[in-house]
């Protein structure tokens, strides 16, 4: 069956951010096809949940692209829609379990020219690695907390520091963490006022939820 992908090139203008193609349940032709529509477009190609396989075949067709295996995100090409701010965003990942969900809010703030700085490992399980960077992270505008198990990180950041906290479960831990499910519901039920939740493993949308704070009261 050939299935014509629609691209929506327009929500950019819209919302000020570019359309990102999920790599996952599409094939290598479905991903060729829909690149090489965005780029005759002059927009940038960016594809999370790629695997390497996949990844491979759109690199040997376009030279013009970077693969990130610890993220499974691939670039192709430039964004001529940055972001124009002195604004950082830090990005605090528990463990180094949470790394590529943490990798892929980093890589999706920087394609549009967002300064981030990653703090990794610094999970309540040793209080004191975090206390020891809560300083570093304080510097910066925006938090996206990235942790597993029962995500009690983004609830303590939440009560010490007064930015804007975006938390985003992972699918990491044992038993009744069910895949990031307990993360989750702590995150949702988190004692600190005000924390914003994304999805499970959603990095990319932690990132576009930063950006938009960014873009709207730049």
């Amino acid at each position: 069956m050939n299935l014509d992908i629609r691209f929506d090139f327009d929500r950019v203008n819209r919302i000020g951010l570019i359309e990102a193609i999920w790599g996952e349940n599409k094939s290598s032709a479905q991903l060729e096809d829909v690149s090489k529509k965005v780029l005759k477009n002059n927009e940038l190609v960016f594809i999370t949940r790629i695997n390497k396989k996949k990844a491979k075949n759109l690199q040997n067709i376009y030279k013009i692209s970077k693969y990130y295996s610890d993220a499974n995100c691939l670039i192709i090409g430039e964004n001529l829609n940055k972001v124009v701010t002195s604004k950082k965003v830090a990005i605090v990942s528990a463990g180094t379990s949470d790394l590529g969900t943490s990798l892929e809010a980093k890589i999706a703030l920087e394609v549009y020219g967002v300064n981030t700085e990653m703090f990794i490992d610094v999970g309540v399980a040793g209080l004191h690695r975090l206390m020891s960077q809560i300083d570093m992270i304080n510097n910066c505008d925006i938090v996206i907390v990235c942790a597993g198990m029962e995500g009690a990180l983004a609830t303590v950041i939440g009560g010490l520091l007064p930015q804007p906290i975006i938390a985003v479960p992972v699918s990491v831990g044992y038993g009744v963490s069910k895949n990031g499910k307990a993360a989750l519901k702590c995150m949702l039920s988190s004692c600190s006022p005000g924390i914003t939740v994304m999805n499970i493993d959603n990095g990319y949308g932690a990132a576009m939820a930063a950006l938009r704070i960014i873009r709207y009261f730049k």
